[in-house]
């Protein structure tokens, strides 16, 4: 399995998803520049965190329309793993691959912490080892994800919602939800189950030594789609 991790100006998570990739999980990593229009040899796709283009316009919006993107959403549609944490999950969103949008944290500051996640739909290949809440890291000012009315029950509806902000018994309380998220929604499925967007950064929790391995429940879920292809 080889894995292409995106790197878009101000990319500043790239490092974590390719070591945690190639060290941790054991596959084949390698940086591609957004401007690509080729993703051939590749077998999936991880969009880091960062700030794109500085964040100036809506986070995500400007590396939505880089030229890798197009590979990327072909990568979609042909039933590859494609993953986005933080701001590549505000990424997937900007290009319409996950529904939503990423605004302002509630509090109108940056969170810089350690949270737990419980998984809500356990019929992905990303959640399916998730059997209890796990605790995962967050640095993100935008984090709030919000939905109209109407796009928020779809969502509900057809189980896209991955993870949820939560305590560490599961409970979901005013508190738990750091950022002001509309359900606590913390991370989506597409309803192929292919594509796995997340505001945490499953990535920096692969070795024990950083505290936990718990990120690898989720980031294994690259092998689990990628068997289904």
């Amino acid at each position: 399995m080889k894995i292409a991790v995106v790197q878009f100006p101000g990319s500043n998570c790239d490092q974590d998803a390719l070591y945690s990739l190639r060290d941790d999980l054991g596959v084949q990593a390698e940086y591609v520049w957004h401007q690509e229009s080729s993703l051939a040899g590749f077998d999936g796709v991880f969009i880091p965190g960062g700030f794109t283009y500085g964040d100036y316009l809506r986070c995500g919006a400007m590396a939505a329309r880089s030229a890798v993107m197009g590979e990327v959403i072909r990568m979609v549609n042909d039933g590859h793993p494609v993953m986005g944490a933080c701001n590549g999950f505000q990424i997937l969103c900007e290009t319409g691959v996950l529904p939503g949008a990423l605004l302002k944290n509630s509090g109108e500051r940056f969170l810089c912490k350690s949270v737990y996640l419980k998984a809500e739909n356990r019929n992905t290949a990303w959640t399916e080892q998730v059997n209890e809440p796990i605790a995962i890291p967050i640095a993100h000012n935008e984090g709030r994800f919000v939905a109209s009315d109407d796009e928020l029950a779809r969502i509900e509806n057809e189980g896209l919602v991955a993870f949820r902000y939560c305590e560490a018994n599961g409970e979901l309380t005013e508190k738990s939800n750091v950022n002001g998220s509309l359900n606590h929604i913390a991370g989506l499925v597409n309803k192929r189950g292919n594509v796995l967007g997340l505001m945490p950064h499953p990535e920096r929790m692969t070795k024990k030594i950083l505290g936990s391995d718990a990120g690898l429940l989720i980031i294994s879920g690259f092998h689990r789609v990628l068997a289904g292809v």
